[in-house]
């Protein structure tokens, strides 16, 4: 099985991923604002169902390929990198336009409305499926064998993380929503500190590697 090390590694990696503020955590911030607390919790449900959907299916498939294929690894980890520091750049360069995303308000809506939307906007998130894929097999000994059962374990530390961050921002967006709305400086901040930090741990993702 995953080792206490790996385990710890990949939980911090994950940490650093999902506080940043993307698709996701702007979506249950977005929710909390326009609708409440009630909204937010829902939707971080919804979110992470999603990505736990995405951690199936790269544990039953993408995660195979890529774990046999050191070229595909590679060509896949590159990307991702890429791709996560494309997002950082997009981010910092948009830090000053979160201010409509944040107060949209679509209306109250059912339960079961708001949880299927998390699932998607969670099942569809770009960063989150390009980590799964890229990252996620790194920490899987392949020595110890259930390659499958130890992806699933590492996918399941990462939604733990995720419920109780995205439950956070939630939280307190929907405790200050007047707070967060009245000030676009301190959204600029947030989207600013964000997507210095994607930018980070995608460099990060382009300089691991793996012993074969």
């Amino acid at each position: 099985m995953v080792s206490a090390e790996r385990l710890l590694a990949f939980a911090a990696m994950s940490f650093l991923l999902i506080v940043i503020p993307g698709p996701s955590v702007l979506f249950v911030i977005g929710r909390a604002l326009a609708q409440g607390r009630r909204a937010a919790l829902t939707t971080v449900l919804g979110n992470t169902l999603g990505a736990f959907a995405l951690i199936v299916a790269v544990a039953l498939g993408v995660g195979t390929v890529v774990e046999r294929s050191v070229l595909v690894f590679t060509a896949l980890k590159l990307t991702g990198a890429a791709y996560l520091v494309y997002l950082g750049v997009k981010a910092w360069r948009q830090r000053g336009s979160l201010q409509a995303s944040f107060t949209a308000d679509k209306g109250a809506q059912s339960g079961l409305r708001t949880l299927g939307e998390g699932f998607a906007v969670g099942v569809a998130n770009p960063k989150t499926l390009v980590f799964f894929a890229a990252v996620l097999p790194q920490f899987v000994d392949r020595g110890q064998g259930h390659v499958v059962v130890q992806m699933l374990l590492l996918g399941l530390v990462f939604s733990l993380i995720a419920v109780a961050s995205d439950s956070l921002w939630g939280l307190v967006a929907a405790t200050g929503r007047d707070w967060f709305a009245r000030s676009p400086r301190r959204l600029s901040l947030v989207g600013g500190v964000g997507g210095l930090t994607m930018i980070g741990l995608g460099v990060t993702v382009a300089a691991t590697g793996r012993d074969d």
